[in-house]
């Protein structure tokens, strides 16, 4: 690994719970630029998957076993010494390490701190593919023409910019925002029902959920009162 002394900047990623810390910094090798980017809390998984890794190692060689060797996670860190048998190589180790946490992105365009954000936002859209097969239940699609594709595809993204919308504006007034399911549960759970009384067919709603009316402050939103009175007109639509 070539060594490189220039210096670091931090950039610190907002997410839903807290940020991410990275030190990113531009290198350049025989004219190919290269981002190079080192996470601290995946630093810190890294080296702590590695140190349970090599404490299992050395039971294992205690024991003598001797299949080791076709394991690729424990073969990159022994060696023979003399011939005699395997141990721990503390050279490969050593050299394992400065690789905690980091990962490299190369490309000619934007400066550094903008290509790690563009590359960021290429794992939200990973997300929102996610979100729109799974949470959104936007797949199997079955449909015969072309355009009722594309009208799929179009609402399916439509989904995913109100769904967006509306966690962005629950982000800026809630502490931990709710799960996805969790809000439409709430939402399905609000109705309202049509009484026939008396000749009047009045719309009762029903009582919200706690998460209700923050979602609906959030929004700008009124939700219609408990008791609404409908008009004879409008009733007569009801029924008819």
């Amino acid at each position: 690994m070539r060594h490189d002394d220039s210096a670091t900047v931090p950039l610190s990623i907002p997410r839903q719970s807290g940020e991410t810390d990275l030190a990113v910094k531009e290198v350049k090798i025989e004219r190919r630029r290269y981002i190079v980017c080192r996470n601290e809390e995946e630093a810190r998984k890294d080296a702590e998957a590695r140190a349970t890794l090599l404490a299992g190692l050395q039971r294992k060689l205690a024991a003598g076993a001797k299949s080791l060797v076709a394991n690729t996670g424990y073969r990159r860190f022994l060696a023979a010494p003399q011939g005699d048998g395997l141990a721990i190589d503390p050279v490969k180790v050593e050299a394992d390490a400065p690789f905690d946490g980091v990962f490299v992105l190369r490309t000619s365009l934007l400066s550094a701190l903008a290509v790690v954000l563009r590359y960021r936002n290429l794992l939200a859209v990973e997300q929102s593919f996610l979100a729109a097969k799974a949470l959104l239940a936007t797949r199997p699609i079955f449909h015969r023409t072309d355009a009722a594709i594309r009208g799929h595809i179009f609402c399916t993204f439509l989904a995913l910019v109100l769904r967006k919308e509306l966690l962005d504006r629950l982000s800026g007034g809630w502490a931990t925002v709710p799960h996805w399911q969790s809000i439409i549960d709430d939402l399905l759970d609000l109705s309202a029902v049509e009484v026939d009384q008396d000749g009047r067919r009045p719309l009762l709603r029903t009582a919200p959920r706690p998460r209700i009316d923050p979602i609906c402050r959030a929004l700008g939103l009124t939700l219609p009162p408990v008791y609404q009175e409908v008009p004879a007109e409008k009733a007569k639509c009801f029924t008819g």
